[in-house]
């Protein structure tokens, strides 16, 4: 197959990795070139991973000299803003790790950049390729539950990472949340209004900054998305990827993160005068996919490609994801409610 894709990587810790694996795997994809702002990081990368590219410590060199057409931005959050403007710019198509970039101006500007030159940028948003979470979209699209009006989210998990983010103000909200509220977002279909969020620091914690959170956000449909979060909670965890609950005009749709999500409706039959209703238990169908997680979120970026439209999680789309975080702190900081319009950009959805 001919060589469609011309890669350099930005970034060669240890997430950068699944990144490179999943690019020798394609017949039309070579990797040329390797960055890293510490030159022996950028070789041993060349190394483990048995490749023959030069390696950079600067990224607009790396593009010029290879004749990229695509990078990938594995760096860390506070260079997303340079690594993507230097792509974009420099004629490249580019896919990233979340976060799209650290502020919200930052972010306008990547997306206005990006469609204003014609190039994808799409973000690593993984959870949202995994067939579970996949069934339970079909399900409340399908009018399983009637319209939805609430969205619960639990995601309580005791961390112990050691090092930047036990330092960071938020570590919760900035370094994860955004999983949560982009499943959110994903699940129903609709995007942020508006969101009250209690930012706080809870006892036990072994986190510097607020490592516990609950927000409130109002939502395009008309349904309230509710989040209730913490990285220092010790014992019965939920899945990383959330426990679940959508209440509906019909019944409730229930996805605890670990097995397969399926829906309560009342059941079918005259209930007239009953003071609690009987419900049928309503399974779903997972849905057959090749790969899920990094790779399936890196299947869908290529296929856009391809196919001559934006991925599922282009920046256009992404930045919505992005302004539920940093709305989120600005609430939790001033104590107010935050119009999500206030928020953001008009000008970058264009």
């Amino acid at each position: 197959m001919t060589i469609k894709h011309r890669v350099v990587v930005a970034g060669c810790g240890g997430m950068a990795n699944t990144w490179v694996e999943y690019a020798k795997q394609r017949t039309d994809t070579e990797i040329v070139g390797l960055v890293d702002i510490k030159m022996e990081f950028a070789q041993a990368m060349a190394d483990r991973q048995q490749l023959a590219c030069p390696v950079f410590t600067d990224i607009n060199q790396a593009i010029a000299e290879t004749g990229a057409t695509l990078v990938f931005d594995v760096t860390i959050p506070a260079s997303h803003y340079t690594i993507s403007k230097a792509a974009l710019e420099g004629g490249c198509h580019l896919f990233g790790e979340k976060p799209l970039a650290e502020t919200m101006n930052d972010c306008n500007e990547i997306v206005q950049l990006s469609n204003g030159l014609g190039r994808t940028h799409a973000v690593m948003q993984n959870r949202r390729f995994d067939p579970r979470i996949r069934a339970f979209r079909q399900l409340l699209s399908e009018g399983v539950i009637g319209k939805p009006g609430f969205i619960g989210a639990d995601f309580f998990i005791g961390a112990h990472f050691g090092g930047f983010r036990d330092a960071m103000d938020s570590p919760l909200l900035l370094d994860m949340s955004i999983h949560t509220f982009d499943q959110a977002r994903y699940i129903v279909g609709a995007n942020p209004v508006s969101v009250y969020c209690h930012e706080f620091n809870p006892p036990g914690s072994w986190y510097e900054g607020n490592a516990m959170a609950i927000c409130i956000f109002e939502m395009s449909d008309g349904s309230v998305f509710n989040y209730r979060g913490s990285w220092c909670a010790e014992g019965v965890l939920t899945s990383w990827e959330a426990s679940w609950r959508v209440t509906g005009e019909h019944g409730t749709a229930i996805w605890d993160g670990h097995g397969n999500p399926y829906a309560e409706i009342v059941a079918a039959g005259d209930q007239t005068g009953k003071f609690i209703r009987d419900y049928e238990r309503v399974e779903t169908q997972l849905p057959d996919m090749v790969n899920t997680g990094h790779k399936g979120c890196l299947d869908d970026m290529f296929a856009s490609l391809e196919e001559g439209r934006k991925p599922e999680t282009d920046c256009s789309d992404n930045i919505f994801s992005m302004a539920m975080v940093l709305a989120s702190v600005e609430s939790a900081n001033t104590g107010r409610k935050v119009q999500i319009s206030d928020f953001m950009d008009a000008a970058a959805l264009k």
